[in-house]
């Protein structure tokens, strides 16, 4: 695709659509994906960032004087309506994704979506799982030295039972613990490493050292294939 592996990937995970829209776009990248591959009929393109913005919009420019992308300064879901068939949301915490989808005047969850959260995907998933999503896909990817997770799903069909997950698939994801790709053992080996050179200090106070050796259990556990 030529965009970089991060890019690469979440255009990977995207599908077809009447209406896509790209939530915090950017440079609009993954807008121009679609539009050139024929897999969307129309882009929405919004970003809070009015400079962002503006890079999508150079780069799309003939989709938006065709009418085939519209570009839209605003936060969350604002002038995205909730009939659109696909969302990206990529590049935030979870925490704010969860703001976005949970909004009391704009939120909702898409029909299809792929959420890249930077940190906080434990509660990204269980607030989608809550909310009545269905988690397709959900693993951790390496771009250069830093590590990713990525989660594409949909929302449930009627009369669809919701999905049940164990702590450790909220807290890890489940594809990783099923599958172990090799980039999230790669970054698990990282986190305990990191976790054994704060233990080796001797001022921690008890508290801090127990949560430590708990975390440390936690990720052993998921290197041996041992939790549950």
């Amino acid at each position: 695709m030529g965009y970089g592996s991060r890019i690469d990937v979440l255009c990977s995970l995207l599908t077809k659509a009447k209406v896509f829209a790209d939530v915090g776009c950017d440079h609009g990248y993954c807008s121009e994906y679609m539009l050139e591959n024929g897999l969307c009929e129309r882009a929405i393109l919004s970003d809070i960032s009015a400079g962002s913005l503006d890079k999508a919009k150079r780069l799309l420019s003939g989709y938006i004087a065709s009418g085939r992308a519209e570009a839209v300064l605003g936060d969350g879901f604002f002038g995205v309506p909730e009939s659109v068939d696909e969302v990206l949301i990529a590049g935030m915490g979870g925490s704010e994704i969860v703001g976005i989808l949970s909004d009391e005047t704009f939120g909702f969850l898409p029909r299809t979506f792929v959420f890249q959260p930077m940190h906080d995907a434990e509660k990204l998933r269980r607030y989608l799982v809550s909310a009545g999503a269905c988690l397709e896909r959900d693993f951790t990817f390496r771009c250069g030295r830093k590590f990713y997770d990525v989660i594409r799903g949909r929302r449930l069909r009627e009369g669809e039972p919701p999905q049940s997950y164990t702590d450790s698939e909220y807290e890890f994801g489940r594809e990783n613990l099923f599958k172990r790709p090799k980039d999230f053992l790669e970054r698990t080996e990282k986190q305990l490493k990191n976790v054994e050179r704060y233990l080796s200090e001797e001022r921690l106070q008890d508290g801090s050292r127990r949560a430590l050796e708990a975390r440390l259990r936690r990720l052993k556990g998921v290197l041996n294939d041992e939790i549950d």
